[in-house]
């Protein structure tokens, strides 16, 4: 397992697709913003055992700058 520490707003490259931006660091909490291609499936680890029931497709879906998407308007 490879650990990183990152501040706010740097991001972390996975592959030449994925990109993972810290986008807001509080208390406890991270929030996290994931690029992907819309063909890549990603769930929380949590939802990953419970099947295809629970599903973020993002296929059509407009690309949307990410601190709109994340409700950051400014």
């Amino acid at each position: 397992m490879l650990v990183l520490s990152r501040k706010q707003n740097e991001r972390i490259r996975v592959g030449d697709s994925v990109v993972v931006t810290v986008v807001r660091v509080s208390g406890d909490k991270v929030r996290i913003g994931i690029e992907a291609p819309s063909s890549m499936r990603v769930l929380r680890d949590e939802l990953h055992d419970e099947g295809d029931e629970v599903e973020l497709t993002l296929t059509n879906a407009l690309p949307l700058p990410l601190p709109r998407v994340l409700g950051f308007v400014g």
